[in-house]
């Protein structure tokens, strides 16, 4: 099976897709906004590459988050439960992280079939 890359950094790459699958990098939101904001943007970007990869959030298939603070829990799902879509819900894991820097409040790992 191939493997085919896009958004390709010295780092790392946005997208990563394998056979069927599609891998995103962790998305992080604007740094410094509140813990809302952050997912908002993070959850925008996610639409975005999963449509550059050629699919949409109906197809995830699971989301890892990243919280600097647990006590925002409620904050981010908030917008993850306006933004997920009923009957197509990932499997999901939520933790607690020191994250790149204090800035970042909220990181999600998505994999996504096509």
């Amino acid at each position: 099976m191939s493997i085919r890359r896009i958004d390709v950094g010295p780092r790392m790459s946005q997208i990563v897709i394998h056979g069927n699958t599609v891998y995103l990098a962790g998305q992080v939101g604007t740094p410094g906004a509140s813990v809302g904001e952050q997912t908002k943007s993070i959850l925008a970007s996610i639409d975005e590459l999963l449509a550059k990869a050629g699919t949409d959030k109906t197809k995830i298939l699971q989301a890892i988050i990243w919280l600097a603070d647990m006590g925002t829990f409620a904050e981010m799902n908030k917008e993850w439960d306006k933004w997920v879509p009923q009957g197509n819900t990932p499997a999901r894991a939520t933790g607690e992280a020191k994250l790149a820097g204090p800035e970042y409040t909220v990181e999600i790992i998505i994999t996504a079939a096509i």
